[in-house]
């Protein structure tokens, strides 16, 4: 019987990048083939209303974990804070998952959203994670990226 997976919408070939862009994951849409996975497509940064294309963002302080804590912070490239949109992204995503039985997700690594185990803050790529995925491993869903995929 087929199961449900989270998947950033991005990595399924939508143009939802802050860019306008997609990061198409062939090998992950493979996988989901063969293990009868059903994609449950999202883009926190969409289900809240961002224009796609968008303003780049990242975290000037933290990560998601923190974010999510009340101590990190998401900016923009115009300089706006985007600590709340953030958030309600991630809730969305992890009312989405809930509401479609998804026990595990695939999530764009490096995304100040979807990131799983690394993330910008100033820049630099550092370990942590984004407010979605932060989100969703708190409530016990599983959160892998492409980069276990090939990409």
């Amino acid at each position: 019987m087929a199961r449900h997976i989270l998947v950033s919408a991005c990595l399924l070939g939508l143009n939802t990048r802050y860019d306008g862009e997609n990061s198409l994951c062939t090998e992950l849409l493979d996988r989901l083939k063969q293990q009868d996975l059903i994609p449950v497509p999202i883009c926190p940064e969409q289900l809240v209303g961002l224009p796609t294309p968008r303003p780049k963002a990242w975290f000037s302080d933290g990560d998601g974990q923190s974010l999510l804590s009340g101590s990190g912070q998401v900016i923009n490239e115009e300089g706006q804070t985007m600590d709340d949109l953030f958030i309600k992204g991630a809730q969305m995503s992890l009312q989405i998952a809930t509401l479609t039985g998804c026990t595990q997700a695939i999530l764009k690594q490096k995304s100040p959203s979807c990131g799983s185990h690394m993330i910008y803050r100033n820049g630099t790529l550092v370990s942590g994670q984004g407010v979605t995925a932060a989100l969703l491993d708190k409530h016990g869903i599983h959160i892998d990226s492409e980069e276990s995929f090939g990409n």
